[in-house]
């Protein structure tokens, strides 16, 4: 499973989820033709990522390339069962990846786009989170739309301040 080799500090706050994961947040394709995108927000853990990554892998018959996009750095705690309040925070259990929406999780290349569909629509039935399948051409049209409705936004309100 994945976690960090050495960490500053040994537990974080909860922390927010706000706002989307754009192209320079890991929110576009960037190594491979075929991706897994987020939703929601959320976290996945170790655990459910790389359960993940196996089903995956296995459905292709480790044909092709497999990029994970996420790695879990954050640390979440828990106290164990029938302790009484109070006594300070609990010890690390596992470690999540925060996840906003827009984020890709997986990449794919190097196989036939229907088997990567189906190969990533395993890998989501294992997380916890809504997730897209996407290739190159349904990206490219999704950031075309996203730019085209924020000139919209800007003519707008440029007209309305005259």
């Amino acid at each position: 499973m994945l976690t960090p080799k050495r960490v500053k500090w040994r537990k974080q706050a909860k922390g927010k989820m706000r706002g989307r994961a754009e192209a320079g947040s890991g929110g576009m394709l960037f190594f491979g033709e075929f991706g897994l995108q987020a939703a929601e927000c959320g976290r996945i853990s170790a655990k459910q990522l790389e359960a993940a990554r196996v089903a995956m892998t296995r459905h292709v018959k480790r044909g092709g390339n497999i990029w994970v996009r996420i790695f879990p750095h954050k640390p979440i705690t828990k106290k164990p069962a029938e302790t009484r309040m109070g006594s300070g925070k609990g010890g690390v259990e596992e470690w999540a990846a925060v996840i906003k929406p827009g984020r890709i999780i997986f990449e794919m290349a190097g196989i036939p786009q229907n088997e990567a569909f189906e190969a990533l629509r395993l890998a989501a039935h294992k997380l916890p989170l809504k997730f897209k399948l996407i290739n190159k051409e349904i990206e490219s049209k999704a950031v075309a739309a996203r730019t085209a409705k924020s000139t919209q936004k800007k003519a707008a309100t440029a007209a309305a301040a005259k």
